[in-house]
């Protein structure tokens, strides 16, 4: 009996020595990694051939380490967060416009209602060609950023062309704080009950904003609601669990995450009294909606809430954590997967990360599908696809037997391994496919034609219509002739124009 006691009291020894010294082991390895990188950057530094931006090489260095993860765990310079931080936290400081560039000219597209080059009279149109007194003709877009942004208060002097007008118009504009809007529209469609809201990310503000777009489309007689997720990548996932919060019953799991750590594992739980909890919903998704419009997309579907329509969606299912540097950078490291209400992860594999960011390996289903039964549905669109390809993969990769099934709250079947797919497919424009289409709008000729138009031959259009949007929609048509100038204007642009694209 002792020679046993002294047996099991060794391995439990060992065992105990084991759990100890792991993590010392571990911590040690650490450190001769990082002592393995000093060597070389030092080495580097004092003996490369040239002199040697240091800087440069650990950003490097970092950025190769992170890319050894998954696609989503980056490095953000402090120039790059700057821009991150405005995205997201809803306001910049600058005069307000968005623009292009255009054969060289910066070009206003809008500017941005309320703020100082709208205060101003500057218009849509408007070519700035000085800022400060210095030609801008040619310039890049990052320095337009840096010439025009700046604190609120401080004033920039732009030089515009306006077509129609004589010599240059002289601007000095005074920056301010300018709103930037994740809710990009809503309103009723005309001659029903049914509201539109369109939220282009989720930052800061999209809860706030959406709730109040749907006051005011509720004031206007709204019944019924379409909200428009279409190439929305996502942002904030508190957000998205706000917003989903709105339409879902208390009580219910809207999403859960779980990480190596279990400190990184939480659980959203929908609470009571929201106002929109039983307004039939429609989601509209497509592979350009990421993340937190996964997160709610994927929890209205799950419980039942309401139809999603439109294309499946790209397929983001984990989580990142923002850390931040001493010089301002910082970078994001994926600390969880997150879980729609019926268990699914929805991240798509991506061991080919190139393959990954180019959607390659996504499921695009037949138009007009709806999926009661996905795995017979999905079967028989895959067959009757001419070329026995989905995604440019023969339709034997697809594993039907192994994809992950799962039951919605009230016992629908949906299916996980790559994004969130509609209830109901419909496809996007063939426009989208189409390369005169595309050779056209690289070249931002749509806006340049309409523009000259406004400014000439078309300068009475404001004055017939107003404001009056919907009589312009439904009354005023695009001649024959104005399409033979456009197509005089685009072969000119070196654009080469094909009859049976532009039937299309």
């Amino acid at each position: 009996m002792k020679k046993f006691a002294v047996i099991l009291a060794a391995i439990v020894g060992g065992i105990l020595i084991g759990l100890y010294m792991q993590p010392l082991i571990s911590e040690d390895n650490i450190y001769q990694q990082i002592n393995k990188f000093k060597d070389i950057l030092l080495t580097a530094s004092k003996n490369y051939v040239e002199e040697v931006d240091t800087q440069k090489l650990v950003e490097a260095a970092i950025r190769g380490m992170l890319n050894q993860l998954d696609p989503h765990s980056v490095y953000i310079t402090a120039d790059e967060m700057k821009q991150v931080n405005e995205d997201f936290q809803g306001s910049f400081e600058g005069i307000g416009v968005q623009f292009t560039i255009l054969n060289d000219t910066i070009t206003v597209e809008q500017p941005i209602p309320g703020g100082p080059s709208d205060l101003l009279g500057i218009q849509s149109g408007d070519k700035i060609v000085k800022i400060n007194d210095t030609s801008a003709v040619g310039i890049t877009n990052a320095d337009v950023q840096k010439k025009l942004k700046g604190p609120k208060g401080t004033k920039v002097v732009v030089d515009i062309y306006r077509r129609g007008t004589q010599g240059l118009l002289h601007f000095v504009i005074t920056r301010d704080k300018i709103p930037l809007y994740s809710v990009e529209d809503y309103f009723m469609i005309d001659g029903t009950d049914i509201g539109v809201v369109k939220v282009g990310r989720f930052s800061a503000t999209t809860h706030r904003e959406m709730m109040e777009a749907l006051g005011k489309l509720k004031d206007k007689g709204m019944k019924k609601l379409i909200l428009d997720l279409r190439n929305n990548p996502g942002g904030y996932l508190n957000q998205a669990y706000l917003v989903a919060d709105e339409f879902v019953h208390g009580g219910d799991t809207i999403v859960y995450t779980k990480g190596r750590r279990s400190e990184f594992d939480e659980v959203y739980i929908g609470a009571n009294g929201g106002d929109y909890e039983n307004i039939p919903l429609i989601v509209m998704i497509n592979a350009g909606s990421a993340s937190a419009s996964e997160i709610v997309s994927g929890a209205i579907q799950d419980l039942d809430r309401g139809l999603i329509v439109g294309t499946t969606s790209f397929g983001k299912g984990l989580v990142q954590r923002q850390f931040t540097c001493n010089d301002g950078s910082a970078y994001r490291l994926t600390i969880s997967r997150y879980y729609t209400p019926s268990g699914r992860c929805i991240q798509r594999p991506y061991k080919d990360k190139d393959r990954y960011r180019h959607l390659a390996g996504r499921l695009d289903l037949e138009e007009g599908s709806y999926l009661n039964n996905p795995i017979k549905k999905i079967r028989e669109q895959v067959d009757k696809m001419n070329d026995g390809k989905v995604m440019g993969k023969d339709k034997d990769y697809i594993d039907f037997d192994s994809l992950p099934i799962f039951r919605t709250k009230h016992g629908r079947l949906v299916f996980g391994d790559g994004g969130i797919t509609p209830d109901y497919i419909v496809k996007i424009d063939t426009t989208s496919f189409n390369k005169l289409f595309f050779d056209i709008l690289s070249k931002n000729l749509f806006f340049e034609f309409a523009n000259d138009y406004i400014h000439g031959k078309g300068s009475g259009l404001k004055d017939k219509y107003q404001i009056n949007f919907l009589d312009y929609l439904r009354n005023w048509e695009v001649s024959d002739e104005m399409i033979k100038e456009f197509k005089k204007m685009v072969v000119s642009h070196g654009v080469t124009w094909d009859d049976k694209l532009y039937k299309q």
